[in-house]
């Protein structure tokens, strides 16, 4: 199981000895190492039983995998949730999945939920309770379950090489490769993706070995060349929303998180500052990869559409890569499409509030917003 060391103690020196001492800072840090070096041991343990129980999946192929990859807050998670319906040609992965990417622990919790349904179900209610605790907070940014489509993100985790470090490891231009893979040396690039594809073939081995994995991952935003090297017959999805409006959402999630171990922080600063110019480098590095890839492997929805009629918007996918639509699946696409435009955001933030404009914007992403008709 890989993992950047190098990357992981200098996260931990940056932020213990080169920011000025704050006691709730130094304790969020020492309980993170801690509960990730056991979880990282935990998890090791089940990847190592993988290769004596289930050695098979070493020979489980990955055809054609498909990736909806956009920077954060632009409807990926939609656009997952939606393509997850199809059921008879896609596998997702689910939180609890990402936690524990192992066949020997999967099938442990399958089987521990099975139980538990003959049961009366009274653990799920407790792990029902448990998400509203922990995970209610975000429904409005995020919405969080274990058992539901969820961001690869997790997987990479384990390697330290994530945007989810920043969560914590404030200083953004220095762990910069944590958030662009494509930025690692040539070595490295290659035991992530490694690390990465055999996250895949344990999913599929464990429950569906004949179907197209469907993952989403926004800060793989700064890993598509390395994903193309890793999976030449991969399918890329990709969504554009206006800079303006993604940009600061990026931002405003991570703001409550900085808040609670780093109160002397100020919004716009230099913290937002760094990691403003990660999501705009993700759309930079994006738009760019349109011209690196094959026509047929790729294709971009507009957000605009995507929100206005989900349907449509997955529909014209479907028709690009070729694949049929079953009249089961164009039944739950149209009752999930009712259901969306019922739904409305409450999350609100704007870009001066983290020391942004719309001039940097323009100046560093004028041709994407021209090329994808968005308003200046």
């Amino acid at each position: 199981m890989y993992i950047d060391l190098n990357l992981f103690a200098r996260a931990q020196y940056l932020t213990l000895f080169k920011r000025r001492f704050h006691p709730r800072r130094w304790a969020y840090v020492l309980f993170f190492t801690a509960l990730y070096a056991l979880m990282w041991c935990i998890v090791a343990v089940g990847r190592a039983l993988d290769h004596l129980l289930f050695p098979g999946f070493k020979r489980q192929p990955v055809r054609q995998p498909v990736f909806i990859v956009a920077p954060p807050r632009s409807g990926t998670t939609l656009a997952q949730k939606l393509m997850s319906l199809d059921e008879d040609r896609f596998i997702h992965n689910a939180l609890y999945q990402t936690i524990f990417p192992s066949v020997f622990y999967q099938r442990c919790i399958d089987a521990l939920i099975r139980l538990d349904r003959r049961l009366g179900r009274a653990l799920g209610r407790v792990v029902a309770w448990a998400e509203r605790r922990w995970f209610g907070g975000w429904d409005d940014l995020h919405t969080l379950r274990f058992n539901q489509p969820e961001e690869d993100d997790g997987f990479f985790v384990y390697t330290f090489l994530t945007e989810a470090v920043f969560l914590l490891f404030l200083h953004v231009d220095e762990l910069w490769e944590a958030g662009f893979h494509d930025a690692l040396s040539p070595e490295k690039r290659r035991k992530v993706m490694a690390f990465y594809r055999s996250c895949l073939q344990r999913r599929l081995f464990a429950s569906g070995p004949d179907k197209t994995i469907l993952s989403k991952a926004t800060q793989s935003c700064g890993a598509v060349e390395s994903l193309l090297e890793a999976f030449p017959d991969a399918r890329f999805i990709t969504i554009v929303r206006h800079p303006y409006e993604s940009v600061p959402s990026h931002v405003s999630v991570f703001w409550p998180v900085w808040r609670k171990h780093s109160p002397e922080l100020k919004k716009d600063g230099p913290e937002s500052l760094a990691y403003s110019r990660l999501a705009v480098r993700w759309f930079q590095h994006l738009f760019e990869f349109r011209q690196k890839v094959d026509p047929k492997q790729y294709f971009c929805i507009d957000y605009r559409d995507l929100t206005h009629d989900p349907q449509a918007a997955i529909e014209s996918v479907y028709r690009h890569f070729d694949w049929p639509v079953s009249d089961g699946f164009r039944r739950k696409l149209a009752q999930a499409t009712r259901q969306q435009r019922a739904y409305k955001s409450k999350h609100r933030y704007t870009l001066e509030e983290f020391g942004l404009s719309k001039d940097y914007i323009q100046q560093e992403l004028g041709p994407l917003l021209d090329h994808y008709a968005l308003p200046r």
